[in-house]
């Protein structure tokens, strides 16, 4: 079962599956319930397009909404991280409870063995198991989403494109005639899609404003609600020219939920800003198991980020402690540190803290 979102990625998945010979389905997922006729392209058409596709292909097309399961399940984990002043990344967790659970039960209810899905990434099985792989296009890798998947569920699922750069694809694609050939590439939050994030989730949180400081204490303005920022954040602050402060940009460093404050800067390179070392918690391991602590490592804290050297300085049941090489900008508590072999994702976790400075006064 291919997993068919109506991009392109996915189109090649079942067009290159199609030309293997094996004996493929479609299903498309509506995780959401409203669209927006704003954004990008709403679900309708994004179903409409994975059907064309599929009718191109000869190959029968399934339909499921998921959206009480992504609500259960996803959002309403992403609007409590929220709350918690938290960053969350809503797609890892949609992968693993999403795409490769639920759509996964639903196909096999339908008879497939195995599903695909059009990820940039690559797996293989060694004698310990199986083994999540970066997929071939260092700018398109997404195994950083991925990394909370389990043996289980990549024993049934395949990535024909994580062989394959962007540029390949798309040639693939429009010498094939798909009609997603030469689609937009989507962005924004897991099925939510492209709107303007602050008035979205102003629809489900209400933000209390307060004042927005400056690291040595100095009231400048006024935010809208701490769940509307985070750390390392320069645009939509609403922070306009200060007498007394430069033509500058100003960066998040800190969130201060207690007093609902909005600590600021003008210095990209602020030590409120700058960290060696992180902690993080509720771990995964793809493998099963965690590599040992000492562990030379690679690791990233956030999607498209270079591959950082860490030490894997601590490690319990629940938690660990990375030690970087190098110093690293705005490790954003909520979002996910993820850690590699070489090409192999290893697994990860969520970020709970630093040892970057806290301004006095939030401290």
């Amino acid at each position: 079962m291919v997993a068919m979102s109506g991009g392109v990625d996915s189109s090649v998945t079942a067009l290159l599956l199609e030309r293997q010979g094996a004996e493929i389905a479609g299903m498309f997922m509506k995780n959401w319930e409203e669209d927006d006729a704003a954004g990008a392209c709403s679900a309708e058409a994004d179903a409409s397009d994975a059907r064309a596709v599929a009718e191109l292909l000869g190959i029968p097309f399934h339909a499921r909404n998921f959206a009480p399961e992504y609500w259960d399940n996803v959002f309403a984990e992403f609007l409590a991280e929220l709350e918690a002043g938290r960053t969350p990344n809503p797609d890892v967790l949609c992968n693993r409870e999403i795409k490769f659970k639920v759509f996964l039960e639903h196909a096999r209810d339908l008879g497939a063995e195995r599903m695909a899905t059009g990820h940039y990434v690559r797996s293989d099985r060694t004698g310990d198991g199986y083994r999540l792989l970066k997929g071939l296009d260092g700018d398109k890798d997404q195994s950083y989403f991925l990394y909370m998947l389990d043996q289980e569920q990549l024993a049934h699922a395949c990535f024909p494109v994580g062989g394959m750069k962007k540029e390949e694809l798309r040639r693939v694609a429009a010498e094939a005639g798909l009609p997603t050939a030469a689609k937009k590439d989507s962005t924004g939050i897991c099925f939510i899609g492209e709107r303007n994030f602050d008035r979205f989730i102003g629809r489900y949180l209400d933000g209390e404003p307060g004042e927005i400081r400056t690291t040595d204490d100095r009231v400048i303005g006024t935010h809208r609600g701490l769940m509307h920022y985070t750390l390392g954040q320069r645009r939509g602050l609403g922070i306009g020219g200060v007498r007394g402060f430069p033509e500058a940009p100003w960066f998040v460093v800190h969130k201060d939920l207690a007093d609902n404050r909005l600590y600021v800067t003008q210095d990209p390179s602020d030590p409120h800003l700058l960290s060696t070392r992180l902690s993080a918690d509720r771990l995964t391991w793809i493998a099963g198991s965690a590599p040992p602590p000492g562990s030379r490592l690679m690791a990233k804290i956030r999607y498209r980020q270079p591959d950082q050297a860490v030490t894997l300085a601590g490690l319990d049941d629940d938690t660990m402690t990375l030690e970087f090489d190098a110093v690293q900008r705005a490790v954003t508590p909520g979002q996910s540190v993820v850690l590699y072999d070489g090409e192999v994702c290893l697994g990860g976790g969520i970020i709970e803290a630093s040892d970057r400075r806290i301004p006095e006064t939030a401290a």
